[in-house]
């Protein structure tokens, strides 16, 4: 542990002990062995932690050196070699599959970019989100596009986005076949090495302290997953690591180490469809924002892990997050409020429910056809006439005993703040919009159906 001992002694704006806090509940709600994170602010590394087990039978924690696969996340490492070697001229992403494999299915009408794009239309030859058999006996890339690369097209490329790892399976074969390197190889020499990423590599052969793979059926215990053999996602997905060295090529990326200033601009344009519509998916990386902040990231997913790697370049940032059970809907939103918590003012990261109390009396009150006209302002009192409490009373009462009222959102509009909150009743959820003075009183407080 002394290397995150000597991460957490550099100091840092992130307040550690309410992020591992989170983290932690986070992990035990969903019931999962394990989950590791990492953190970057205004571009160091500056949070790493393992929670949970690594390995449920021998006890083993998850901790700082514990790898992990990040399935899809390897696309964009696949991309990156690409552009390397467009940089060099050795290649273009505007050069048609035809140039290298024209015996594949309309390859002189399909583009590198369109393949990392998946704007091509190959087929995806793993969709699953389970372990099927084919997947455990060994295969090579070839075969994968000697199988799927000459079916009929899914579309015509360019016309439509869809997700496909044929794509990148032969993205991967084309990279092989310019430089004369496996991708492995090419990988260490031009980015693991030189950013001393030092646990990334194949997930194959699995090493003794990586992380198990899990899987879960409905709400049912952890139980050991079978990995898919050797050569089944390659260039897709086939690389495991710390998040700790995933998050040192964060750093590189919002640094534009690597690779050249242009190549960062190819690697995170959007890619439009020829008649112009978003894909929100430029090379590699989706487009997001989470409550206004842009973000570049990827999620992934093999048998028995699920990750996500998202970086933040208006915050200097990044957030990585693995965990080795799939089957769950833990990673994605624990990096979202990792994000929140990290790089949003308070006003627009998740609240505390401090005034919940007097939000739950106020709901009770109009279930009766009630207000205490104190707590209200001169503008909410016009509001609340006899037939507003009237209509109010008769249509949430009826929903039955109010159960729960939480703060979902919050932000300051109007020299006020403005809350959205979640009211379970018996019968019902509803929605609460509200905004509160400075001075504690309220402006509004209405009373909405819940989507």
């Amino acid at each position: 542990m002394r290397f995150l001992a000597t991460i957490l002694a550099a100091g840092t704006c992130l307040a550690q002990a309410p992020l591992a806090e989170k983290i932690q509940s986070e992990l035990q709600k969903s019931g999962a062995p394990s989950v590791s994170v990492a953190v970057v602010t205004d571009g160091k590394l500056t949070f790493a932690q393992g929670f949970g087990k690594a390995d449920i039978s021998s006890g083993r924690a998850s901790d700082v050196s514990t790898r992990y696969a990040v399935g899809s996340i390897s696309k964009q490492f696949t991309v990156a070699v690409l552009l390397l070697l467009e940089e060099e001229g050795r290649l273009s992403l505007d050069d048609k599959v035809s140039k290298y494999f024209p015996d594949l299915m309309r390859a002189n009408e399909i583009t590198i970019r369109q393949l990392v794009s998946h704007t091509a239309g190959y087929e995806d030859f793993a969709p699953q989100d389970y372990t099927i058999p084919e997947w455990l006996k060994p295969t090579t890339p070839r075969a994968t596009l000697d199988r799927w690369a000459k079916k009929p097209l899914n579309f015509d490329p360019g016309t439509r986005w869809q997700y496909s790892n044929t794509n990148y399976v032969l993205a991967g074969a084309i990279a092989e076949k310019v430089s004369g390197k496996t991708l492995i190889a090419m990988l260490k020499e031009r980015i693991f090495e030189p950013l001393q990423m030092k646990s990334a590599g194949d997930c194959l052969p699995i090493l003794s302290g990586d992380a198990i793979a899990y899987t879960r059926f409905a709400l049912g215990p952890p139980r050991p997953s079978q990995r898919e053999a050797d050569g089944w996602y390659f260039a897709a997905g086939e690389l495991c690591m710390t998040p700790s060295d995933l998050a040192r090529w964060d750093i590189a990326f919002l640094e534009k180490k690597i690779l050249s200033a242009k190549s960062y601009e190819e690697f995170t344009r959007e890619t439009l469809l020829a008649n112009g519509d978003h894909t929100h998916y430029a090379l590699g990386l989706s487009l997001r924002e989470i409550d206004g902040l842009a973000e570049f990231s990827h999620g992934g997913e093999v048998s028995g892990f699920i990750s996500s790697n998202a970086v933040f370049q208006t915050r200097k940032g990044a957030v990585v997050v693995l965990s080795n059970q799939d089957g769950m809907n833990l990673v994605q939103p624990l990096s979202d409020e990792i994000a929140r918590m990290t790089f949003l003012p308070p006003s627009a990261s998740a609240p505390k429910d401090t005034d919940v109390p007097r939000v739950t009396g106020v709901v009770e009150g109009l279930q009766k056809g009630k207000i205490d006209p104190a707590l209200f302002t001169e503008n909410a009192r016009f509001y609340f006439t006899a037939t507003a409490l009237g209509d109010i009373k008769s249509s949430i009462a009826p929903l039955g005993k109010l159960k729960s009222v939480a703060l979902a959102r919050q932000g300051l509009r109007g020299g006020m703040t403005f809350r959205i909150y979640r009211a379970e009743f018996e019968h019902r959820t509803m929605n609460l919009s509200i905004y509160v003075t400075p001075d504690g009183k309220f402006e509004q407080f209405m009373v909405e159906a819940a989507n």
